[in-house]
């Protein structure tokens, strides 16, 4: 009978000490995880399908995928990884930045909650950046620190720089005056005011550089670089920047040397830069027939500035105030804007419009496969992506544009054939959803 006693004793006692070196495992903590520098943890339970069904074009499934009920305006992707990051509300006025992957619709790492420097209001801006094949969530936003204290600081961009790899995050802040803007389409994260100062953060090392505009170092012979000069990005050789008719890269190449055949060597605007390609509008060359009608664009490699495709399209009757933005497929092939759409493999570019310049095609997406999505009769592509036009698809490789059911939502990116949408409920809230390919099998549920 003692020995059944001590054995039963002895059986709780293991039990017990099991029990408390589980909880010492997965409890609690001591809440300094971001002090310590540790990475965040990787949750692992499964997705759920998504519960609304927008009407989407036939080749997505709505039956399989993920859905995001509340999250930021911005969302940013890195390609590489397939991971899809946004930015959530925390406790206390706090925020958090969340990722999934794209293919599953499984939760990635997520980070530590923080407080954004423009308020608990409004959600801090998102984007990504690439650098030496390493990819960058980068959470930013503008104003004061201390603003509750009798001696707060100078205004300054904060910036959360979040390896994609394994969530690991740097903070950085640049004091700056006045509204910035901020920009990952080059090899850094370039903070800008819309003329000529700048700062460049290497997302790698956290490390600032401020080239003041008296060193933009315009070439020698070019007249109207000194005019209305701006930083309009950043290139793998260095800041690009613009003047009144002509561009350039600090210390690097000037446009009126890398002009496409049938250009105004004299007469270019930069108007995209992404993932080191850069998208121009020239005015064709003088004397030609077509100067006064009609415009020429091309896509050039940002490192040297030389030309890889052209295309033609009509002059606007109204210089627009802004140009569209250059989108890339993820496997960067592909490249669309506005109405142009380029096959940076093939050498071959298009403009969709009517042949007098009327009904253009606003193009907002391009996949791996070639296939760009768009719609006729509106002006920017966000307005397409909210639903107003008449919505198209066109095979890249045949050129001909084909209508869409009306109402048809189009999808905001495609990555790992999974198509993202957007969409807003009747209280206001941004729902992120991913619907798969039909020809993926395997993928989300």
């Amino acid at each position: 009978m003692g020995q059944r006693i001590v054995r039963l004793a002895l059986g709780v006692g293991v039990a017990v000490l099991a029990m408390i070196l589980l909880l010492a495992t997965c409890g609690g903590g001591d809440g300094r995880d971001e002090d310590r520098g540790e990475r965040p943890k990787r949750p692992e339970q499964a997705a759920s399908g998504p519960s609304t069904r927008l009407t989407v074009p036939a080749a997505y499934d709505t039956a399989r995928g993920w859905e995001v009920p509340d999250a930021s305006p911005d969302h940013a992707l890195a390609t590489r990884s397939g991971l899809l990051a946004y930015l959530e509300r925390a406790a206390d006025g706090r925020f958090r930045l969340r990722t999934l992957h794209t293919r599953t619709g499984r939760p990635g790492w997520s980070g530590e909650p923080f407080t954004a420097l423009a308020g608990p209001e409004h959600f801090p801006r998102l984007l990504s950046v690439t650098r030496d094949d390493r990819q960058f969530f980068v959470v930013w936003s503008y104003g004061k620190t201390g603003r509750d204290s009798p001696t707060p600081s100078g205004p300054l961009v904060s910036l959360d720089v979040y390896d994609t790899a394994d969530g690991s995050r740097k903070r950085v802040e640049v004091p700056w005056t006045g509204a910035p803007t901020v920009s990952g389409t080059g090899p850094g994260i370039l903070i800008g005011d819309g003329g000529a100062r700048s700062a460049v953060v290497d997302p790698g090392s956290g490390e600032v550089s401020v080239v003041p505009p008296k060193e933009l170092r315009p070439p020698k012979d070019c007249a109207s670089c000194r005019q209305l000069t701006a930083v309009h990005g950043l290139t793998a050789k260095g800041l690009l920047v613009r003047g009144a008719r002509e561009f350039w890269v600090r210390d690097g190449w000037f446009s009126g040397d890398v002009a496409p055949g049938g250009a105004d060597r004299a007469n270019g605007v930069p108007v995209s830069l992404d993932s080191g390609r850069l998208l121009v509008r020239w005015q064709k060359a003088k004397g030609t027939r077509e100067a006064a009608t009609r415009d020429l664009w091309a896509v050039h490699d940002a490192a040297s500035g030389k030309p890889l495709v052209t295309a033609e399209c009509r002059k606007p009757a109204i210089e627009p105030g802004t140009y569209p933005q250059a989108v890339l497929s993820p496997g960067l092939r592909y490249l669309v804007a506005g109405n142009l759409a380029f096959d940076l493999q093939e050498r071959t570019g298009r403009c969709f419009e009517e042949p007098d310049g009327t009904r253009p095609l606003t193009l907002t997406t391009v996949t791996d496969a070639g296939l760009a999505y768009g719609a006729t009769d509106t002006r920017r592509p966000a307005e397409a992506l909210a639903g107003a036009g008449a919505p198209h698809v066109v095979d890249l490789a045949a050129g001909v544009p084909e209508p869409l059911t009306p109402g048809v939502r189009l999808p905001a990116a495609e990555v790992s054939g999974v198509g993202v949408f957007h969409w807003t409920d009747t209280r206001d809230r941004l729902h992120l959803i991913g619907y798969v390919r039909k020809d993926r099998p395997g993928t989300a549920p």
